[in-house]
């Protein structure tokens, strides 16, 4: 069973990521993933996220918040 220490190197490794994809600050894209539940989605769901590809990551990232209402600018 991973320890959060695990799950929260790779949720701040996700949001990194996803910041410099859609090119923005990763304050900004903190903020967008966790007012849309990305960052939920991500720690839930972690035991399956961690062993995909950091580009499906991010998709499913970005699915999640589309579905709550989140759009990129």
């Amino acid at each position: 069973m991973p320890d959060d220490r695990d799950k929260i190197k790779y949720t701040v490794f996700c949001v990194n990521e996803f910041a410099a994809r859609h090119k923005l600050h990763p304050k900004d894209a903190f903020r967008f993933l966790y007012d849309y539940g990305a960052v939920t989605f991500i720690k839930e769901n972690y035991d399956i996220e961690h062993t995909l590809s950091i580009e499906d990551a991010m998709d499913d990232m970005l699915i999640i918040c589309e579905k709550n209402g989140g759009r990129l600018p």
